[in-house]
């Protein structure tokens, strides 16, 4: 990608203790007072557990990769500003802020020295950006040309798709957290875990999503109108089956299988995975009214699991359920 904008010195992560680094060092957490801008809107947090299941959504929507320290308090404009404009662009890219002083091992898998340092992902692969901080010149430049080609980059790619939406981040009780199925952390985000929420709540953390899936089960057995379980078991179950999967071949394959309704199924993870809810609510309803009513019973499994997921207000969800009854009867 060319124009780059070139090498600043920023946050060093290896040598002696770094004095200026303590200096600058807040320990308010992102999003209260002091502290680092909240993420939300089309910018989430990303950790080790939930790295691969966004490198797998850049299949779906292009992602700003912005590698940096929630607790420097030099990098707070730059996260503001960054943040700024990739909302402004409502979707055509995701912003994921992974904090490398937390996860070394992405940091190092991406050969970068410090923070902050950037990387446009698309289908997987990463292109840097920049590592350092930039000027006030470099960050216009990041805004005005360098996002919008990232964007034309992706749909030169067939990376068309639009990145899910996870609410203000100025909202109070906001989690940030990537919305539906983009947040590839089951519960992350949330503000206080109820105590019997917790085990669940830490396989998911812990990358075990089946383990997860089920733990919430136990919680809905006691507690059938527990909603918040039901949709984070909802999104256990969806990143168990498909958080890993390659989402070309998933593609691939349901493109050449159109009335197999278990590839059906896969592609329908994958947009849900991606953010694109729509998509998966249709993909189904479609397949079924194309003429796969023999397939009923799975599709409709698989639909009440999507439906925990929106908020209850979601006029997609009304909609979707509206015409699967349409269809089963």
């Amino acid at each position: 990608m060319a124009d780059q904008p070139k090498f600043n010195p920023g946050v060093s992560l290896a040598g002696a203790v770094d004095l200026e680094a303590l200096s600058h060092q807040v320990k308010a957490e992102p999003g209260q007072t002091g502290g680092a801008p909240a993420a939300g809107g089309y910018v989430i947090d990303t950790t080790e557990n939930t790295f691969q299941a966004m490198v797998q959504t850049s299949a779906t929507f292009p992602i700003l990769l912005f590698l940096w320290i929630p607790t420097d308090d030099r990098l707070f404009p730059m996260a503001r500003f960054l943040a700024d404009a990739v909302n402004a662009m409502n979707g055509q890219i995701q912003m994921s802020r992974i904090d490398i002083s937390a996860y070394p091992s992405i940091g190092q898998a991406l050969q970068v020295k410090g923070a902050p340092a950037l990387f446009a992902l698309v289908g997987g692969r990463p292109m840097p950006l920049l590592e350092g901080l930039p000027t006030d010149d470099e960050l216009t430049q990041i805004k005005e040309q360098v996002l919008p080609k990232i964007v034309n980059l992706a749909a030169q790619s067939g990376v068309t798709g639009t990145a899910p939406y996870s609410g203000d981040p100025d909202a109070v009780g906001g989690t940030g957290d990537g919305g539906a199925a983009g947040a590839a952390g089951a519960g992350a985000g949330a503000d206080v875990v109820p105590p019997e929420h917790q085990e669940a709540h830490q396989l998911a953390q812990a990358g075990d999503y089946a383990g997860a899936a089920a733990a919430y089960a136990k919680v809905l057995e006691s507690d059938p109108s527990d909603a918040v379980a039901a949709r984070e078991r909802a999104k256990a179950l969806l990143l168990a089956r498909s958080g890993s999967a390659d989402v070309r071949e998933v593609r691939a394959a349901a493109a050449d299988r159109p009335d197999d309704v278990e590839a059906q199924l896969a592609v329908a993870d994958i947009d849900m995975i991606g953010g694109q809810i729509q998509d998966a609510f249709d993909r189904l309803l479609d397949f079924v009214a194309a003429g796969h009513k023999a397939d009923i019973e799975p599709v409709r499994k698989r639909l009440l699991e999507y439906f925990a997921i929106p908020e209850p207000t979601d006029a997609r969800l009304s909609a979707a359920r509206r015409r699967l009854a349409t269809l089963m009867y």
